[in-house]
């Protein structure tokens, strides 16, 4: 019987995909005159939403330390960035137009802060703010409006849940560049959510897709598919200096292939290298082709650390692994099906509403042993 050969990826949306027109900033948050008592702020990278953004998105990104160092930065970094903004305003356009991650962190947030409401009535209302670092709307954008708002609380949530000093770190720099030269106000209390990788939650939210999608393959070549756990690799500059994102990933993956229990191989694999220094290995693409030299025709790219949709998914993924590079090695187009049951849409209510009432139970306990 002739063998089907499949690459294939989960979704790394932790939602299930719903049809809605894109979110404004104006409509980030949900509509209510009532004044919020509780900031969630949801930092983000971001992308942008239409190609017009591109060329400053990547000008953003390309200058700043925290994400990339290179040698003469103020130059070469702008350089790169104008290089590049054709070839990548091409690769939004075959994604739509745009990155979805402002929707889909805005439906998070929307039904984060609804959940919240609901089970934390003493420190409700809760508001989401979206706090990117290089689209709007900015990570000061989201400052300037809890300001406004007067709220009484802000929980400063990442959305990476492994930490990096690239990613969570640099967002962070930027919130105490926006109160290098003001007041922090004394009236708010900030709590902050930088990491979140071994959450149990998270664990079995990844554990239920691989499932899933593992039952896509015939039960005679099930056990044998490689489970690639994919994240966006790291500069060994960085890793040298102590970041603990490699570690925090690897954790994620032990995490979930110990919710899974199958006896499946798998490997942790990087991927959205840039420029010629060395980055952290194997490389997404190198291992897929080692696989398939070795025979290992069926394969799994599971986004580990990922919560949403974007171009590192949407095209890398989907378009240059699953599609271009699968036709490269004479292989057949993958299969890959979003996940849209009930049962993923209420484990992952229940994980984005988990992480932060632990944090405000663990705060409010805090706050009884010192009185």
């Amino acid at each position: 019987m002739k063998m089907v050969s499949i690459i294939s990826r989960i979704s790394s949306t932790l939602f299930p995909r719903v049809s809605m027109p894109a979110f404004t900033m104006a409509s980030r948050s949900k509509a209510t005159s009532v004044k919020p008592k509780t900031a969630i702020v949801m930092l983000n990278m971001g992308g942008p939403q239409t190609t017009d953004q591109v060329g400053g998105y990547l000008l953003r990104i390309m200058t700043d330390r925290d994400m990339i160092q290179l040698p003469v930065q103020s130059k070469l970094g702008p350089w790169i960035a104008t290089r590049r903004t054709e070839e990548v305003k091409k690769k939004y356009n075959e994604i739509g137009g745009g990155s979805p991650i402002l929707k889909w962190t805005n439906t998070q947030g929307r039904m984060l802060t609804e959940a919240l409401d609901q089970m934390l009535p003493e420190s409700a209302p809760h508001k989401h703010y979206v706090a990117f670092r290089y689209v709007p709307p900015f990570t000061e954008d989201a400052f300037q409006e809890i300001e406004r708002d007067g709220v009484e609380r802000a929980v400063i949530f990442s959305q990476y849940p492994q930490y990096s000093c690239a990613t969570t770190g640099s967002s962070l720099n930027a919130i105490a560049d926006f109160y290098r030269n003001r007041e922090v106000p004394s009236s708010i209390k900030f709590s902050l959510i930088e990491r979140w990788a071994t959450h149990p939650l998270l664990a079995k939210v990844f554990a239920e897709r691989i499932r899933e999608k593992l039952e896509a393959f015939d039960s005679r070549v099930r056990n044998d598919v490689v489970i690639l756990f994919t994240a966006h690799s790291l500069p060994l500059k960085a890793v040298s200096r102590g970041d603990t994102y490699p570690h925090e990933v690897a954790a994620t993956v032990a995490a979930t292939m110990s919710t899974l229990q199958v006896p499946n191989p798998h490997r942790l694999v990087w991927q959205s290298k840039v420029g010629p220094l060395p980055w952290l290995q194997p490389y997404t693409d190198d291992a897929i082709k080692a696989y398939v030299k070795q025979g290992r025709k069926h394969l799994i790219l599971v986004p580990i650390a990922f919560v949403n949709e974007h171009i590192e998914t949407l095209h890398e993924l989907d378009i240059e692994y699953c599609d271009e590079l699968a036709k490269e090695i004479n292989k057949p187009g993958p299969k890959s099906v979003p996940w849209r049951t009930t049962n993923t849409a209420s484990q992952i209510s229940r994980l984005g509403t988990q992480t932060p009432i632990q944090h405000f139970q663990h705060y409010r306990q805090q706050s009884i042993q010192t009185h």
